[in-house]
């Protein structure tokens, strides 16, 4: 995913259909010249419907479409004949985006599964004939029901990104080189801060065929959860992560306050974060001896699983997947 391709939060103007109108006809035929109601119902506006794509990754494709709507409702006709239904509007996005209220920011639905289909705009139901009002004092209604306004207005579609295992860490911890010693992935990889601009996901080879999604996301700073640096754009994706690896330097000037720094960030952003499954990862550790690791393990909190890796020479690579599967399927 090139960085400039990586579009994860669009705002869209939608606008359902408007349903159609039932019809006042009156029977008139050459043998009965004062027959009765036979006007049929309007159609249904059309929706606008959001649906789950696993092939999708981004929300490029509605960068610069912003206005989508569905079509009216036909109306209703003669000989109770029902108008046809506005054709649906659809809008595919990726698992893991969410749909929210502009103005309140009230989360109204996710989608998390293929095909899944979410109505964001519902369509106006269609106007009833005149055929349902004819009465025993009123044989001849001469009036119908209009269709129903559809619906109109602002939308946001965010993505957060769907993966097993969230990489939490600073600038340059490591966190694309590992994904790229463990998957597939090829991210931007370089000396210097903010080189991973967007969220960068790996499918990770386990033993017996299995597999699991591993996301590098981009570093934090302290302040992110203010908005600082990439702040939010990035810190919605880690929401959606079962586990959270964290990953901090060898040559990190404190290891703890280093972790303490990055917990609360996720804290600030939103405390449900922190009951999350965590582990914790000591990068580029492939100069340091025993006595060296064991210095820094000292410093770590006790209740966090931690391990010594290096992408570079592949030192504790096997361990950190095992232990990270066997995190997720506890």
């Amino acid at each position: 995913m090139a960085g400039s391709n990586f579009i994860d939060y669009v705002k869209i103007h939608c606008t359902s259909g408007k349903g159609g109108k039932g019809s006042t006809h009156l029977l008139r035929t050459r043998g009965n010249a004062k027959g009765g109601p036979d006007g049929g119902d309007g159609g249904r506006g059309g929706h606008v419907i959001v649906r789950g794509n696993s092939q999708m990754w981004t929300l490029l494709h509605l960068k610069y479409r912003k206005h989508i709507k569905a079509e009216h409702g036909g109306d209703g006709s003669r000989m109770d004949r029902h108008g046809s239904d506005g054709d649906d509007r659809y809008i595919d996005v990726p698992l893991g985006t969410v749909a929210k209220d502009p103005d309140t920011g009230e989360i109204l639905f996710e989608i998390t599964e293929d095909g899944q289909e979410q109505v964001l705009m519902q369509g106006g139901r269609g106007g009833r004939g005149n055929t349902h009002f004819k009465s025993s004092t009123n044989q001849t209604p001469r009036y119908a029901q209009p269709g129903e306004e559809g619906e109109e207005g602002w939308r946001i579609l965010e993505l957060k990104v769907l993966a097993d295992v969230g990489l939490v860490g600073f600038p340059n911890a490591g966190k694309s080189t590992l994904l790229s010693a463990v998957s597939a992935a090829k991210p931007e990889i370089a000396d210097y801060p903010f080189t991973t601009l967007v969220p960068n996901l790996g499918m990770v080879a386990y033993r017996d065929y299995q597999s699991f999604a591993i996301a590098d996301i981009p570093g934090i700073i302290e302040g992110a959860s203010e908005g600082k640096g990439l702040g939010h754009r990035f810190l919605r994706h880690i929401e959606r992560n079962a586990l959270l690896l964290f990953m901090i330097p060898a040559d990190a000037d404190d290891h703890r306050k280093s972790y303490d720094i990055l917990l609360e960030e996720l804290r600030k952003y939103n405390p449900d974060l922190l009951d999350k499954q965590r582990l914790l990862a000591v990068s580029k550790s492939d100069l340091l001896d025993e006595e060296l690791e064991a210095e820094i393990a000292k410093e770590l909190p006790e209740d966090l699983p931690h391990i010594f890796i290096s992408s570079v020479t592949g030192k504790g690579i096997q361990e950190l997947k095992d232990l990270l599967w066997k995190k997720l399927n506890e």
